[in-house]
């Protein structure tokens, strides 16, 4: 499994109205709907029931919100930039600036841990945070996220 085949290009964006935790789940919903044919909304209540189960802001400025749709045939991310880094509740109370959002297949089991395992990996990679940091080209940002980052399926 590897991150080029979680994440497409046009899954990764600079995201600059994202001005609570509920737009930016909309806006998640709404390029999962773009990227991979989700439902847009069945992603965003999904997203909202995980996050009440307790949050997924992972702490230096990273979320990982996850959840598990009915209409996903596998497993799916997204990634945003936030131009403005927004409140998530997260462990170290500091505000998000990079999401990873996984959106898996309800009976996904463990491709849905092995996936959210190397997305954990790679963003707490420093470097590779540094560099989605540094850069507003979402091309660019793919780049630096499925660059040499897989993991044995």
């Amino acid at each position: 499994m590897d991150l080029a085949n979680i994440l497409k290009p046009e899954a990764v964006k600079v995201i600059a109205d994202a001005s609570s935790k509920k737009r930016l789940f909309q806006r998640l919903g709404e390029a999962a709907e773009s990227a991979y044919g989700l439902d847009s909304e069945a992603a965003l209540e999904a997203l909202l029931e995980r996050e009440s189960l307790g949050p997924t802001g992972v702490g230096d400025g990273i979320a990982l919100p996850h959840a598990r749709l009915k209409d996903a045939s596998e497993v799916r991310g997204v990634f945003f930039r936030l131009e403005r880094p927004i409140d998530f509740d997260s462990v170290d109370r500091q505000p998000v600036d990079l999401v990873f959002a996984l959106f898996a297949p309800e009976n996904s089991g463990v491709d849905h841990l092995k996936a959210l395992a190397l997305i954990s990996r790679t963003m707490r990679d420093a470097a590779v945070c540094g560099k989605l940091r540094a850069n507003d080209d979402p091309t660019t940002l793919h780049t630096v996220l499925t660059a040499g980052q897989s993991q044995a399926a």
